[in-house]
């Protein structure tokens, strides 16, 4: 395991130190999540760039810059129970710019009001839409996939149903795989990390299993079509996986590139607590701009 950005180990603990700090001082309902879109301090702007559509019956945020060499299908994270497609407008303009991709966001629906399967019915469903319109919509048919947290999720198990419902390979050349949760019965870093106030726990984790795949216990979410790293994993795309050292969701992505049949990318950000890519770090831009340079370059 090759471990990065240590050179920015002060500063992503200290952010970190100061995060858990704050964390502590704030109520966490998941109505209170949900009204400032993971419990950031202001709404997340819409750019006018975004265009909302709706295809294969899904709500989707689309981004189209002047030139088109290929089509991200981008599947935001939140614990399949908060974020919206419009909650990363300027990272998503920024990436379709500079990487020269049409980026397609899914409004999944979220638990737990619509638990298992509903996510990922929704996601499959956009994704089978681009394998047959994104010629004729955005002229390419160079589709690559990925998400963050549980939109790591969702795009594993887009590219497995693709593959076992439909026979679809290939079609997705590259996923972008950011800090995702593979085993919803629990790693062990899932299992020692503890309470510790960062922006996911073991607890937290915990209730987001519940919330995704109510009444179902520990061996029941081992099932291949929930927790993707028991999965076969032959026929997917080339992947990037990256994690931090400080999430308990360590272990899932060690394991799943460990497991992972293309060539893998394995990215492991020192000091990086789960989804630190939405806060002001140096290690964000610099995740941001490999995340770029690999998507372009796919």
């Amino acid at each position: 395991m090759t471990i990065t950005d240590a050179d920015c180990l002060a500063e992503t603990a200290a952010f970190n130190e100061q995060f858990e700090a704050a964390r502590g001082e704030r109520p966490g309902s998941l109505e209170l999540l949900r009204r400032n879109r993971l419990g950031g301090d202001a709404p997340p702007v819409r750019l006018p760039h975004g265009r909302d559509r709706v295809v294969a019956g899904v709500p989707v945020r689309v981004f189209v810059p002047d030139h088109v060499d290929g089509v991200y299908l981008h599947i935001h994270g939140g614990g399949w129970v908060l974020g919206a497609a419009d909650g990363q407008d300027e990272k998503l303009w920024r990436l379709a710019v500079e990487a020269r991709l049409a980026v397609v966001s899914v409004e999944y629906r979220l638990a737990p009001e619509n638990p298992f399967p509903a996510g990922p019915d929704d996601c499959e469903a956009v994704a089978r839409w681009l394998v047959d319109h994104a010629a004729t919509e955005f002229g390419t048919r160079r589709l690559l996939i990925g998400g963050e947290s549980a939109g790591a999720h969702l795009s594993v198990l887009t590219l497995l149903r693709l593959r076992d419902r439909h026979g679809i390979t290939g079609a997705f050349r590259a996923a972008q795989l950011t800090f995702g949760p593979y085993d919803l019965s629990m790693t062990p870093s899932q299992r020692s990390f503890g309470a510790r106030q960062l922006l996911s726990n073991t607890e937290s984790l915990r209730r987001s299993y519940e919330r995704f795949t109510p009444g179902l216990g520990a061996e029941d979410r081992r099932d291949p079509e929930i927790s993707p790293l028991f999965a076969d994993l032959t026929g997917l795309p080339p992947a990037r996986i990256v994690v931090g050292t400080e999430d308990p969701l360590l272990d899932d992505s060690l394991f799943l590139a460990a497991r992972w049949q293309a060539p893998v990318q394995l990215g492991v950000v020192a000091g990086a607590m789960h989804g630190f890519t939405l806060f002001p770090l140096t290690i964000t831009e610099r995740e941001r701009q490999r995340e770029r340079d690999f998507l372009a370059g796919a």
